[in-house]
Order: structure tokens, then C-alpha cells, then sequence
């Protein structure tokens, strides 16, 4: 115990940074089993802690681990063809954020993050109030313009979520392949980022990585406790607090 407490206390945190780290570990895990758009809570809460190019590398093994509880549970229903559709337009958009995301200053990347969370809350509750209305667009770039706007905001700030669940939302999937065709493309994605993360942007270190194994309780931990909150509290409440703590978490980026 004495040497556990020794190597926690070598990384220097805050015991605010320490709390929010296992938050964030709560929180995707949650939002693997089926608590929507509170993966998108995280992305603010750790950029305002770590800093916003940081804390995207910080994240991004967090997001890996929660995935594969996610590919793990729900890997029979994934529909290949949706993700194979996507991936090329995601890996562009990837590769052009990690140009982007290595010239500009700090304070532009987080400006760029908060602007990309702004608007996934956008996509969020247009979504909730036109998805009985919305119509699958005929037309080829509809897929390639939100795998490119997918990929892009992925690896800038990790909150392509809404962007993903608005194009499995416009295939009408049954909810098990809705949730395992989204689970394998963010894992595949994810792998994808992270030697971007290690040789570009240095953003993922040993350190680091040590530091994100230490959360995979608080995840396992999330991805149970969403189970049993799907069931308690109604969606509508939920999804509302959701939204306003992650928008408000948003504005303090700029």
C-alpha cells in the first residue's frame, strides 16, 4: 500500500485532477451502456483540468479500454457495411485535425474544442426533437460528410459521438446493432489515433498510459452503473442535465 501511495503521489496531481480523472472513468463507462451523450461530458471537465491538447491524449486509452467492454458485449450485432462506409472519410478527417491540431496554439485548440462540443450538443438535441421526422438524405456525401466531420472532431477533442449517432440514427438500426456498429467503428478509430497521439502530438507517454490503467476500475465500474441507471431515471431528465453541465463545462474552454 505504501509503495501504491508513493507512485500516485510521483505524478504530483491535484486532488481535484485525481477526482475528475475518475469521473471521466465513470462517465465513459456509462455512456458504453447506453447513457448517451454523457461520453460528451468528459471532453470539457478534463481540458479544463489538464489543458485542452493534453487532456485529449490523456482520454484516448480511457475511451480504447471502454471500448472494448462495449465491442466485448455487442460484437455479434455490428453492421460492417456502415462502418466500412465511414472509416475512409474518418481516417481523412483524423489526418487532417492532426495537421491542424499540431500548428495552432493551446489557446486556439481549445477554442477549436469547445466550438466542436458546442456544436455535438447541437447535433444532440436537433436530433431529439426531428428523429421522428428525419429523413435518410440520398445522397452519397451525406455518409463521406459526417465520416470527414467524424474523423476530424475525434481527434481533436474525442466527441465525435453525436456526429456517429446521427448517421446510425438516419439508418434506422435496430438499438443492439445501433450500439454495436458505433462501439467497433469508435474502436477501430480510436486504435487508429493512437500513434498520431504517441509521434505527432505527444500527447500519449508512459506516464500517462500507467495513469490511465489506473481508471479501468472506474470504468467497469461506469459501464455496470449505467446498466442499472437506464432503468431508474427517466431519459428526458437525464438528458437535459446532461447537455447544460456539458455546455457549461464547454464555455469555460473559452
Amino acid at each position: 500500500m505504501q509503495a501504491l501511495a508513493a507512485f500516485i503521489q510521483s505524478y504530483d496531481l491535484t486532488s481535484l485532477q485525481w477526482m475528475l480523472l475518475g469521473l471521466s472513468g465513470l462517465l465513459i463507462g456509462m455512456s458504453k451502456t447506453g447513457i448517451s451523450g454523457v461520453g460528451l461530458m468528459v471532453v470539457p471537465l478534463l481540458a479544463n483540468a489538464f489543458g485542452g491538447r493534453p487532456s485529449v491524449g490523456l482520454l484516448l486509452p480511457i475511451l480504447i479500454f471502454a471500448d472494448i467492454f462495449a465491442v466485448t458485449w455487442y460484437n455479434r450485432h455490428a453492421q460492417w457495411k456502415h462502418i466500412l462506409r465511414l472509416l475512409p472519410w474518418a481516417f481523412a478527417g483524423i489526418i487532417m485535425a492532426t495537421i491542424v491540431g499540431k500548428t495552432i496554439s493551446d489557446q486556439t485548440f481549445n477554442r477549436l474544442l469547445a466550438a466542436l462540443i458546442i456544436g455535438g450538443i447541437a447535433i444532440l438535441v436537433w436530433r431529439d426533437l426531428k428523429s421522428d421526422k428525419f429523413q435518410v438524405p440520398k445522397s452519397r456525401w451525406f455518409a463521406r460528410g459526417l465520416g470527414l466531420l467524424g474523423g476530424f472532431a475525434t481527434m481533436i477533442g474525442n466527441a465525435a459521438g453525436p456526429v456517429m449517432a446521427l448517421y446510425l440514427l438516419s439508418m434506422r438500426l435496430p438499438k443492439n446493432s445501433y450500439i454495436g456498429t458505433g462501439a467497433w467503428f469508435f474502436f477501430i478509430v480510436n486504435l487508429s489515433k493512437v500513434p498520431l497521439h504517441i509521434w505527432s502530438w505527444k500527447t500519449i507517454t508512459m506516464n500517462s498510459f500507467v495513469l490511465d490503467l489506473l481508471i479501468i476500475p472506474a470504468i467497469a465500474s461506469g459501464a455496470l452503473l449505467g446498466i442499472w441507471l437506464v432503468r431508474l431515471l427517466p431519459e428526458k431528465f437525464y438528458r437535459i442535465l446532461v447537455i447544460v453541465t456539458t455546455l457549461l463545462s464547454a464555455l469555460l474552454l473559452f
